[in-house]
């Protein structure tokens, strides 16, 4: 009898249009670098959630690898950067190309409006 394992990998694949605005972003390029390219994006509890593209710290374990959900640490700004929005977080700077439907755009409205009366994490809980 053959020993299995079941492996369930958390991920997702991008989307034709994801895809196409990752193409556009990175056409546009940056002033500062970006550490990655994120689809799906809604922020919650001061962090961002997204489906990632391109992290620059992709290991061989698959950490950070093309498909996967993250969770950044707090976020400190997000703001446009010509056709793009641009998260700053405590360890990172990411490309937002798309949003995740029905609440991203609302989340990040949200995060705009109250970001001035929020307060970090304590980096002991981050």
């Amino acid at each position: 009898m053959l020993d299995t394992l079941d492996v369930n990998f958390h991920g997702k694949r991008h989307t034709d249009f994801d895809l196409k605005r990752i193409i556009k972003a990175q056409e546009q390029g940056f002033d500062i670098p970006v550490t990655a390219y994120l689809c799906g994006v809604s922020i919650r509890a001061r962090a961002g959630i997204g489906v990632v593209f391109g992290h620059k710290r992709k290991d061989q374990y698959g950490r950070f690898g093309d498909g996967h959900l993250i969770r950044t640490s707090d976020v400190l700004k997000v703001e446009r950067e010509g056709r793009f929005w641009v998260m700053t977080t405590v360890n990172s700077r990411y490309v937002l190309a798309t949003f995740q439907r029905e609440n991203g755009r609302t989340s990040l409205r949200d995060y705009l409006r109250l970001s001035q009366a929020i307060h970090q994490t304590p980096p002991i809980l981050q």
